[in-house]
């Protein structure tokens, strides 16, 4: 991403941020966002699809090391009990950050890693063109996978 990796721990952590380019028109928003940014604190997002269905994913952070390292729990209402660890690490890069993200703890649950699968990269292109572009989820057309 053409940003700094501190620049991009902010977008990736700060709820007031994450409400503008989390999502994608069409598809699903997110109405809330909260944090607790510090081990062992709780985060929560909750929004809503294009049908109309709500939901909401929850975890709690296990580490945090800006702007280098976020580790945090995920537990989304839509798959049952399916709780997964995402780590994304960011390092600094000529002209910008690379971005690593890993989800770990799907295995034997093939409902959630098909809901993820085709996910992350949709999340990574809605923050690049947030962090390079300032679009937000109301003003992207689209959005190309990273």
């Amino acid at each position: 991403m053409v940003a700094p990796p501190e620049r991009v721990f902010q977008a990736i952590t700060d709820p007031r941020q994450l409400l503008k380019w989390w999502g994608q028109k069409g598809l699903y928003r997110c109405t809330e966002w909260e944090t607790d940014l510090k081990p062992g604190g709780r985060w929560r997002s909750a929004g809503v699809n294009d049908s109309g269905t709500t939901f909401e994913v929850k975890g709690e952070y296990l580490e945090i090391d800006p702007p280098r390292l976020l580790v945090y729990t995920s537990l989304p209402s839509w798959v049952g009990d399916s709780k997964s660890t995402v780590r994304w690490e960011l390092t600094s890069a000529p002209g910008g950050t690379l971005v690593k993200i890993r989800h770990s703890g799907l295995a034997g649950k093939p409902e959630a890693f098909e809901s993820y699968r085709g996910g992350w990269p949709r999340v990574l292109a809605c923050a690049q063109s947030f962090l390079e572009r300032s679009e937000t989820v109301e003003t992207r057309q689209s959005v190309s996978k990273a």
